[in-house]
């Protein structure tokens, strides 16, 4: 038995190699698209019967607007950049739901919720950019396969210990260090680290698609502010903090430029 899990780990190990095409390293990636879209556009059909859709109104007309802006001037970078045929199989949508928690979503393939919650916070269709560059490079870079996979391979490493240790007491202390000290040492930073690398491709396809990179570190500002404060410490979160992202976003926010004036894309909205 442990032999067998020690042979999945490697051949998982082996065949998780995806190269994400805004970085140009592999990622950790279990599942193809053909695995993963399906189970996903299901889902997220079912949600959006679960939930109040709105349809026809200025700010979903916006929603829609910006997310197509965005997710085309993905297209366009990946097209320059040899990957011409990566998008084919993304069904991409964008919905407004109506909600009063200040969030957006996105699930594999390209589909992508916004709550009137954040509207407030978005203020502007610059804002809202900001907001779908972000969700939209998270479905561009496969991470909500990655963290699946991420799963898989945290559960994998729970099931070989108990395997190995025989005693009772001694397996009982190791699920309970291994679930505190893979979740804070592993599972918590790769989270961050996606966030990270959504916030960083998103400000460059959002540049691209001719929205001002500026605007996105005055948004954290005014989400920073509607926290009001309160938020765990960054090692215990899921996201980095808000100083984190501003202080990032305002530092890559020329380089977005830069890389949007490839595109012939000089002045922002």
């Amino acid at each position: 038995m442990r032999r067998l899990l020690i042979m999945l780990v490697v051949f998982f190990g082996v065949a998780a190699c995806k190269t994400n095409p805004f970085t140009g390293k592999s990622t950790l990636n279990f599942y193809p698209n053909s695995q993963i879209f399906p189970m996903a556009f299901a889902q997220y059909d079912q949600f959006l019967g679960e939930n109040k859709v709105i349809k026809g109104t200025s700010d979903a007309q916006m929603i829609t607007k910006v997310g197509q802006r965005i997710s085309s001037a993905a297209e366009r970078w990946l097209s320059a950049n040899g990957y011409p045929g990566y998008l084919k199989d993304y069904k991409w949508e964008y919905n407004l739901v109506d909600d009063k928690t200040v969030n957006a979503w996105c699930m594999p393939g390209g589909k992508i919720v916004f709550y009137t919650g954040i509207l407030p916070i978005t203020q502007t269709e610059t804002g809202v950019a900001v907001v779908m560059g972000h969700e939209v490079a998270h479905a561009l870079a496969d991470h909500g396969a990655q963290r699946m996979s991420a799963g898989m391979l945290q559960q994998l490493g729970a099931v070989a210990g108990n395997v190995a240790i025989q005693d009772p007491e001694k397996r009982n202390t190791f699920n309970q260090a291994y679930g505190v000290g893979s979740t804070v040492g592993l599972m918590l930073p790769f989270s961050r680290s996606h966030e990270t690398e959504a916030d960083r491709i998103g400000l460059q396809i959002m540049a691209i698609a001719g929205y001002n990179p500026d605007e996105a570190a005055e948004l954290w500002k005014r989400m920073k502010a509607n926290s009001g404060g309160q938020a765990p410490p960054e090692f215990l979160s899921t996201h980095p903090s808000n100083d984190t992202r501003i202080a990032n976003l305002s530092q890559w926010a020329p380089l977005a430029k830069q890389e949007a004036a490839k595109y012939g894309v000089s002045s922002f909205q």
